[in-house]
């Protein structure tokens, strides 16, 4: 949202001095300063760069072609005012200007000579194109206001009624420019948060600035309508639960000609929204002033009575962009007997579209169900400023007096008449009152107020407040939607004071809390990767099935069963995610398009499995903690949501550097980090052979504790490196952290002090047995005597027959109450090597 500091002084008298972002006296603080204090985001302030001399207003009294030239050269001669011609005159200046968007009679801004504009750009007296130039004729680019550069910028035509808010006449020559082109204005930027819609106006941020000021504010959005004798146009409403409101207000025989008066573009430019004709720019300042968007239908295009009713599946509609649209039965549509015209509280439709020969216009203003309005900006990928206020819903009790007070503007500045007005009402929408103990906000914020600050404050924000003694009866105004429990009033109170009145204290730790061991063991977990050069991401939550496609996953493959989400953020991908992979491997792509070509990259988050045979969720109020069998079915319908680690290797896991050359990542590098996961979480781990997709059918290794896996570590599949345009043999690892056994206490380990004896083991083995399985025949041979067991050296060549492989493995045996002989420890190597011989294994030469 941006707002012109100069339009919010129309709305309220600001203290006197009270800059944007400057003090004033008293202690009042600045514009953007108190809009923080109350609670709003302001993200930038814009100000007008200065400009130093004489900028004045001057009116166009005759315009020379100049001919022989390249490009359009005029020499203007221009009222510029008393006492500002040359040498002081009162005669006109002759100025060169290349522009050719005015004409004689239009009042202009000159900057004269000796004047500065932004930029350092000085104006002098210059002789060029056989005359000589006396000041400039300045556009909105040249005056530090804007981009535009297509011409200069025309104050107020010939034909122009006015170029004041209230129509006064065209600012006379001489005057001033600086007030009238806003250079001494600022606009603030801010971000509204979706649950205050109202803020996106001018009405709702005076109001704020007038409670935060103290200050009384008259209400625009509240005002007497003038009797209208005939109807605005003939409305039905079909579904008066979408549209709690339609109103129409007829405006006929208006100049299409007449521009926009300059007051009011400047003030749609400095909210960021683009003049385009009196009529649209009209619906849009009205918009931005009171909070209710409008739309213009040209009326001699309307074939009959306006229906607001849901779409016919498959119906289509062009819209104001030009794009024709397929429609859908949840769409509501404004239509006519010709069909839907309009996409509602979205945007309009191309076949009634205001056009440089309308001069009838129907005005609307309508209240739309924002959940209606949010699922139809998604569904068609089509936000606008008026849905984006529309789904955060608007004042229901406004769309009158903003429809009049558009057509005001549009009679005042296009001429014609005000035929009539229709409003047809829906099903009204209560507001419940809310019933507020006095104490509430003191239990809640922890500082006391007075009765009659609680009062005082939600009364500022338009609340009907009554009721005695310690309680009080609240009704919230109609814009306040999201005022519905007593928290949400106190939090309004404790805003309007002021968060910076809280105390800071400190609370006191209850004894007994504290991190559970299942969250313990995820930060071990995350300090130990990120240790072992791996970076944390926290990637998107959800998934579609082209997600799993790339994956290259199996048609019967659990993790094809997913969890659809009822109103998606994303409607590309519906679904919670069943594998953190997915997410990781578009991080992963993400920053590789940006140039990181070498990644190690980790998560830790919940995956989503649909239960089978889950019971329906109950409906459940929010009156009242549900009770202990209605918590049971709730969890009960729950997915199951286990947690997972997951980590994608892509590119160089040791850099190549002055100590040697370096390494790509492979599988070897994710089985080693399942490893040292399991060993931070106190777990041991078997490592077996495996297939699973996305994984290597040759390199993927199934991670088990005992008999049961926990994940999968290894190479991704060439065909999904291929597909996915990763490196070569990247490497992945999927672990189910709530798979793994808790964490015992750990105990001590008995440290032998006799010495140990080393022994090397060389077996030949064939290809296809996996050398944990040696090493666990190996243990389970050698028996309690042996200390640790390490595999040192793989070999394959002349020296081995063809299909096998030398196997070398370091043992350490040591007892813990005497000295090994060479014979006992013989004997252990002995057994070990025994019990390999059912996996083949023969002891190498």
């Amino acid at each position: 949202m941006r707002l012109s500091l100069e339009w919010l002084s129309d709305a309220l008298t600001l203290p006197a001095g009270a800059g944007v972002d400057g003090g004033v006296d008293g202690g009042v603080g600045g514009v953007a300063d108190t809009l923080v204090r109350i609670g709003f985001e302001v993200e930038d302030v814009h100000l007008v760069p200065p400009t130093t001399g004489d900028l004045v207003v001057g009116r166009v009294l005759s315009i020379e072609e100049l001919t022989g030239l390249k490009k359009p050269i005029r020499f203007c001669q221009v009222d510029v005012g008393p006492g500002h011609g040359p040498d002081g005159s009162d005669e006109p200046r002759g100025i060169i200007c290349g522009a050719t968007n005015f004409v004689v009679g239009d009042s202009v801004v000159v900057a004269l000579p000796g004047t500065t504009l932004p930029g350092g750009f000085q104006i002098a007296s210059r002789k060029t194109y056989g005359h000589v130039s006396d000041g400039m004729i300045c556009s909105n680019r040249e005056l530090g206001l804007g981009q535009e550069h297509d011409g200069i910028l025309v104050l107020a035509s010939a034909s122009d009624a006015g170029s004041g808010p209230a129509g006064e006449p065209a600012p006379a020559p001489g005057t001033d420019a600086r007030p009238i082109i806003g250079a001494d204005d600022a606009v603030i930027e801010l971000a509204i948060t979706p649950d205050r819609g109202y803020a996106l106006s001018v009405r709702g941020l005076a109001r704020e600035l007038a409670a935060a000021y103290d200050l009384p504010f008259t209400d625009p959005g509240v005002r007497d309508l003038p009797e209208r004798s005939g109807p605005g146009w003939p409305v039905t409403l079909a579904d008066p639960v979408g549209c709690g409101r339609f109103v129409t207000v007829r405006v006929q025989g208006i100049d299409p000609t007449a521009p926009s008066p300059y007051w009011m573009r400047r003030r749609l430019s400095a909210a960021g929204i683009r003049s385009i004709s009196l009529a649209v720019d009209v619906t849009n300042y009205v918009m931005v002033e009171l909070g209710q968007p409008l739309h213009a239908f040209d009326a001699d295009k309307l074939a009959g009575p306006i229906t607001v009713r849901r779409a016919t599946q498959g119906e289509s509609l062009v819209t104001l962009d030009g794009t024709k649209r397929t429609l859908v039965a949840d769409d509501l549509v404004v239509a006519d007997s010709s069909g839907a015209i309009s996409l509602a509280g979205v945007m309009g439709g191309e076949s009634t579209e205001i056009s440089a020969q309308t001069t009838n216009v129907i005005i609307e203003g309508a209240y739309w169900d924002p959940p209606v309005i949010m699922r139809t900006v998604r569904r068609h990928r089509l936000p606008s400023e008026a849905a984006r206020r529309f789904e955060r819903s608007v004042d229901p009790a406004v769309a009158a007096v903003a429809t009049e007070r558009a057509a005001e503007l549009l009679v005042r500045y296009g001429g014609g008449t005000v035929v009539g007005r229709s409003d047809v009402r829906g099903e009204p929408v209560p507001r419940p009152a809310v019933e507020l103990a006095v104490g509430e906000p003191e239990r809640l914020i922890g500082r006391p107020y007075e009765r009659s600050v609680i009062v005082g404050r939600l009364e500022q924000l338009g609340c009907e407040v009554g009721g005695g003694g310690t309680e009080l009866t609240v009704q919230p105004p109609s814009w306040r939607p999201d005022l519905l429990r007593p928290a949400d009033l106190v939090e309004e109170v404790a805003r309007l004071e002021g968060f910076d009145s809280i105390p800071s204290v400190l609370p006191t730790a209850p004894a007994g809390t504290g991190l559970t061991p299942s969250q313990r063991r995820e930060r071990l977990i995350a300090a130990d990767l990120a240790s072992a050069g791996l970076t944390e991401v926290l990637s998107f939550p959800f998934q579609n099935v082209a997600d799993l496609d790339r994956l290259d996953l199996p048609a019967d493959d659990a993790r094809r069963s997913m969890v659809l989400v009822a109103n998606p953020l994303d409607a590309d991908r519906p679904a919670m995610a069943t594998t953190l992979l997915t997410g990781l491997l578009d991080t992963v792509l993400r920053n590789m398009s940006r140039g990181s070509r070498d990644l190690s990259v980790f998560e830790i988050g919940s995956v989503f499995l649909p239960r089978r045979n889950a019971p329906t969720p109950p409906e459940v109020g929010v009156d009242r903690r549900p009770d202990p069998q209605t918590l049971a079915v709730l969890d009960a319908s729950l997915p199951n949501q286990p947690v997972h680690v997951a980590a994608v290797l892509a590119g160089a896991r040791e850099r190549t550097g002055w100590w040697g050359p370096g390494r790509p990542a492979g599988w070897a590098d994710a089985v080693e980090l399942a490893r040292r996961i399991a060993a931070t979480a106190g777990v041991t781990v078997r490592v077996v052979a495996a297939e699973q997709a996305p994984w290597h059918p040759g390199r993927c290794a199934s991670i088990r504790v005992g008999d049961w896996p926990i994940g999968f570590a290894g190479e991704l599949a060439p065909k999904v490196v291929e597909r996915l345009g990763l490196p070569p043999r990247t490497a992945a690892l999927e672990l189910n952290l709530d798979g793994l056994p808790a964490r015992q206490t750990p105990t001590a380990p008995q440290i032998s002090a006799f010495p140990p004896v080393n022994l090397d083991v060389a077996l030949v083995v064939p290809d296809s047995v996996p050398a944990a399985e040696v090493a666990q025949a190996l243990r389970s041979g050698a028996g309690e005597l042996l200390e640790s067991l390490r595999l040192f050296d793989v070999y394959s060549g002349d020296q081995v027959p063809a299909g096998h492989r030398s196997l070398a493995f370091a043992l350490v045996v040591r007892a813990p109450d005497r000295t090994l002989t060479a014979a006992e420890a013989t004997a252990v190597r002995d057994r070990a090597v025994a019990a390999t011989d059912r996996l083949g294994a023969v002891l190498r030469g």
